[in-house]
């Protein structure tokens, strides 16, 4: 069969370019288990824990997790009727947002709950101020959450920490974050990329990917809105390209993805997160 030079160009440019075509197609898919920080619906679940849970499963999330653990309950039911009861909706809980005094205080029993829950990540969520004042309060702190991580480990649980915008602001020369990555175990302490406080405080995701490979298993997808106070926002409905940042997960080593907005400016926290799956739904990774 003759064919002619204009047609074998035409025909040689495709082939070329269907590797990369097929490429996209094969690899690019949706989020298969998007998750939800609780937190987002602190005040519905303070006065209906099941009924806010079954909304969430609803919406289309197939992962939560959780905060305010204490008295060794969640959200006040034990770590075996709060399990039942995700599992009853079709939810799991795999990582858990866990405060200061947690590690200070009955840290092997916390650990034990959660690995009954099934949570195979425990986050310290938060830094109060005077745990914070000086560069040695956080050298302090990376002793421990080694110690922390070490307990983890040994329940088959990964510890790790949760930013905000504060550890990225100078002390002494110095940023904060930095000091947490440098003097913890990357084996014993990972990090959860909060993609809002990141930015807010001026920093690129995957930049801090790229200079610590593998270190962040855990993105909270949280958008900040195009006004100058810059407030939280849905997901897609802000300023942060989040297809970009997830375009290097595998650089950073993410495994789960979960909503969260630490405030609502318009409409109720429930239609928030309802806005937000449907355009996490949008992202490939």
């Amino acid at each position: 069969m003759n064919i002619s030079r204009k047609q074998f160009l035409k025909t040689s440019a495709l082939a070329l370019t269907l590797p990369m075509l097929s490429k996209v197609d094969v690899f690019a898919k949706p989020i298969k288990n998007v998750g939800l920080q609780l937190y987002t619906l602190r005040n519905e679940l303070a006065k209906d824990v099941e009924g806010t849970l079954k909304r969430v499963a609803e919406i289309g999330y197939k992962e939560v997790e959780t905060f305010g653990y204490g008295n060794g309950k969640f959200f006040g039911k034990t770590p075996a009727e709060f399990k039942a009861l995700l599992t009853s909706l079709g939810l799991t809980t795999p990582s858990g947002h866990y405060m200061p005094n947690n590690l200070k205080k009955d840290w092997n029993v916390a650990v034990d709950h959660a690995a009954e829950t099934g949570q195979k990540y425990m986050m310290c969520a938060f830094l109060f101020p005077n745990d914070r004042k000086t560069l040695d309060d956080y050298k302090k702190l990376c002793d421990t959450f080694n110690e922390a991580g070490q307990v983890c480990q040994k329940a088959g649980i990964q510890f790790g920490y949760h930013n905000h915008d504060f550890e990225f602001e100078t002390l002494d020369g110095q940023e904060p974050y930095q000091v947490l990555l440098a003097g913890t175990d990357p084996k014993l302490v990972k990090m959860e990329l909060d993609l809002y406080w990141a930015s807010h405080a001026g920093k690129d995701p995957v930049a801090l990917f790229k200079q610590n490979p593998g270190r962040f298993p855990l993105v909270h997808l949280k958008d900040m809105a195009k006004t100058e106070k810059r407030e939280f926002a849905e997901v897609g409905m802000g300023s942060i390209d989040f297809q970009r940042i997830l375009d290097a997960r595998k650089v950073a080593g993410i495994e789960h993805f979960f909503v969260e907005q630490d405030a609502v400016t318009h409409g109720t926290p429930l239609e928030a997160i309802a806005v937000s799956y449907k355009n996490v739904e949008k992202l490939r990774v």
